[in-house]
């Protein structure tokens, strides 16, 4: 009898053990994926005592908080960043090796998501002629898509094109980004669709974009307590078109009509506060959570890159718009909880490359740091080739610190391209402001495992990238001496947060190195869907429940 009871009661803790679990398993029925433009990994930090509880504390001390990733890859730009993030690879593999680069096929730059076969659709010329074509691999996206038959619902939101358009995948029902200017219209591409939803009209009928620019920006406190940010009159900064110095109160009013009028916001953390007004617009005129499939949202808070180029990253506006960003995500949470419901949605939050601060604060405070002339490089090599090989017509092209050879001059002249690669290496290491130099058939015969050359090495695409790759010093920029930028392989450009939060992720915290393109193929995980088709990252199991 004992033992009748006893089995009983064990298949009963088995069945309710089962149970619990199938619903613990459940798949999330939306998930939102947030890129915050230029966002360094020390903002969580710097900031941290000034943030709420509902915002980014709230994902960090309730979600799984990788405090060591990194991008592995050169160069860290903003088409880079998302390709690599949704695609778990590499340029090596995705085929996006920056926001606009030399197409050695054509002889032309070309801009990363451009496309003449599409037409702009909400909007009068060539702004809508985009798509995610020269990306040769899938998404977590798209993989969610075919998983689910075509059904469930992918929509990008963006001030960016691109940071819309790469994340949602080829397989998107739609990818939206801003047009400012006199526009001031969410718009998008004829590879989606033929006309705007009557949601999105609506949206654009309602003219946000007026109240946030209707009063100056100001500092959310007392400007007094911004004690993480250097003096806010500085010579670091650039200030906007129109103002004496890049001080606040910034006049947005007044500003703005030399200042591209709407595309003013963009520069603001209000442009960030109108990408949230739209992304929900965007869930409820798609009604995204609602459906027996899981949906996606992928949203670039892209302002925060605006802001960072023009006054860097040690700046008082700075920390302004990560101390609004963090209301507005509060806000974001809030409603996901309210609409999709606590336990229904994923969350992940990352960034497509950092910043380094201004070279020229750094060189105020002794700190190695460098401003760099391509054209005077240029210059020098051309002099060089023509010293050695008696001519300089052996350079097509030198861009993103890439140089592309004439290899129809080599062919004419009986010059190997390994001849003049090499010497150009052997040039340029002895160049001032050049730390590293190294040729495409190095990166194609040699295998680097970690250092910066294991970053230039994933970030060569053998099929579109360069001759010769050459690394600058660090803390390097070109151009002005004001603002900042990004695209190095140093930690100050690729340390970035990732941060898991919702249906299916683990509470914790991990210091274990981790990549960027790791994201992918953990949600492929926690989805039950296939890896990305050119995935390198790896799963980011602490992470997942």
């Amino acid at each position: 009898m004992k033992f009748r009871i006893l089995l009983v009661a064990f298949f009963t803790i088995s069945i309710l053990s089962c149970k619990t679990e199938q619903k613990n398993e459940t798949k999330p029925k939306l998930v939102v994926g947030i890129v915050v433009d230029q966002m360094r990994y020390d903002y969580l930090t710097r900031f941290y005592n000034r943030y709420g509880e509902g915002g980014f504390k709230r994902l960090m001390n309730h979600g799984f908080l990788a405090t060591n990733a990194n991008f592995d890859y050169v160069p860290t730009y903003t088409a880079v960043g998302h390709t690599s993030i949704y695609t778990g690879t590499t340029p090596q593999s995705h085929g996006i090796i920056s926001n606009n680069w030399y197409d050695k096929y054509e002889n032309k730059f070309i801009y990363c998501v451009d496309d003449a076969n599409y037409q702009s659709v909400g909007i009068k010329g060539l702004a809508g002629q985009k798509s995610p074509y020269r990306m040769q691999t899938t998404t977590i996206t798209d993989e969610l898509k075919l998983a689910q038959n075509q059904r469930g619902k992918t929509i990008g939101v963006a001030i960016k094109d691109r940071s819309s358009i790469l994340p949602a995948g080829h397989t998107a029902d739609a990818a939206y980004w801003y047009q400012g200017g006199d526009d001031n219209k969410f718009i998008t591409s004829t590879f989606y669709m033929d006309s705007l939803p009557q949601w999105v009209n609506d949206f654009n009928s309602n003219k946000k974009a007026d109240g946030y620019l209707s009063k100056p920006w100001e500092t959310l406190y007392d400007i007094n307590t911004y004690t993480s940010s250097i003096a806010d009159d500085n010579r670091y900064e650039r200030p906007f078109q129109g103002e004496e110095k890049p001080v606040f109160p910034h006049d947005l009013p007044k500003l703005r009509k030399e200042n591209g009028n709407y595309s003013i916001i963009s520069s603001t953390p209000f442009g960030n506060s109108l990408t949230l007004d739209f992304a929900i617009a965007a869930i409820e005129g798609e009604s995204l959570g609602k459906s027996e499939f899981t949906d996606f949202l992928a949203v670039s808070f892209s302002s925060t890159d605006y802001v960072g180029h023009q006054f860097g990253p040690d700046a008082v506006e700075i920390e302004d718009t990560y101390l609004r960003l963090d209301k507005d995500m509060e806000s974001f949470l809030n409603y996901l909880d309210q609409n999709i419901g606590k336990g229904n949605y994923t969350v992940f939050l990352s960034a497509d490359h950092g910043a380094v601060q201004v070279p020229s604060y750094l060189q105020s405070l002794k700190i190695p740091a460098h401003y760099f002339n391509i054209l005077n490089y240029k210059t020098h090599i051309t002099n060089e080739l023509k010293t050695r090989f008696g001519s300089g017509d052996f350079i097509e092209n030198v861009s993103n610190f890439q140089i592309f050879l004439n290899k129809k001059e080599l062919k004419r002249r009986r010059l190997s391209v390994d001849e003049v690669s090499d010497f150009l290496v052997e040039v340029s290491i002895n160049y001032n402001g050049i730390y590293k130099a190294i040729t495409a058939k190095t990166l194609q015969e040699t295998e680097f495992s970690s250092g910066i050359l294991h970053k230039i090495q994933q970030g060569y695409n053998q099929k579109y990238s360069g001759d010769v790759i050459l690394v600058p010093l660090p803390s390097t920029l070109g151009g002005s001496r004001q603002g900042t930028s990004h695209g190095s392989g140093y930690s100050y450009d690729t340390h970035v947060p990732i941060l898991f939060y919702g249906n299916g992720i683990k509470q914790g915290k991990s210091s274990e190195p981790y990549f960027i393109r790791d994201i992918a193929p953990t949600l492929a995980t926690l989805l039950k869907v296939e890896f990305p088709n050119g995935t390198t990252g790896k799963v980011i199991a602490e992470a997942l429940k």
